[in-house]
């Protein structure tokens, strides 16, 4: 996604939330909202994001790869969605799954490794729950491990061997720290 040009409608906490999310992967993010939240503007601030103090206009989705319509106005969200249809242009509607391509997986992310854990839009909160265990589990050294494993497979050939050994290597690891 770092690459990916997305627009944020809306700027409140739940907006907070997904901008929070976005900042991970991308940095190419544009917010348009009439109001915008403390945490949101802060955001905003920090990494240099383009702010559109206004409410939204048609054809302002045009040229951006991914939308996230984060308002408490379902007519909105099904009107973007709509406008979306016929362009390659993916939409999340927070809280409005009929008005998505896409939901918003709860993720952790450590270094190389993430995890993406979804209910489908089932049970969010269980989700998050099932995230913090992951975040919980999974040692601090898995960064250090993942980076040294990249630039192993550089050194070495392709083949079964290859593949052995980087079986072994990962059994070691994994029995040290997920007992």
């Amino acid at each position: 996604m770092q690459h990916l040009k997305v627009l944020l409608i809306g700027a409140s906490t739940i907006a907070t939330d997904k901008l929070e999310k976005l900042l991970v992967f991308t940095k190419h993010i544009t917010v348009i909202s009439l109001e915008v939240s403390e945490d949101t503007q802060k955001l905003i601030e920090e990494h240099s994001l383009t702010l559109c103090h206004r409410a939204y206009e048609v054809g302002d989705i045009v040229g951006f790869d991914m939308v996230v319509v984060a308002t408490n106005t379902v007519d909105l969200h099904k009107a973007i969605y709509e406008e979306s249809r016929g362009s390659r242009i993916l939409v999340n509607s927070v809280d409005n799954t009929k008005y998505c391509d896409f939901i918003f997986p709860a993720f952790v992310k450590k270094g190389d490794l993430t995890i993406a854990i979804s209910t489908g839009g089932a049970s969010p909160a269980f989700a998050k729950k099932l995230k913090q265990h992951f975040e919980k589990s999974i040692p601090h050294s898995v960064e250090d491990f993942l980076h040294s494993m990249k630039k192993l497979r550089t050194t070495m050939p392709r083949g079964a061997r290859r593949m052995r050994y980087f079986d072994s290597v990962v059994d070691t690891y994994f029995s040290k720290y997920f007992k």
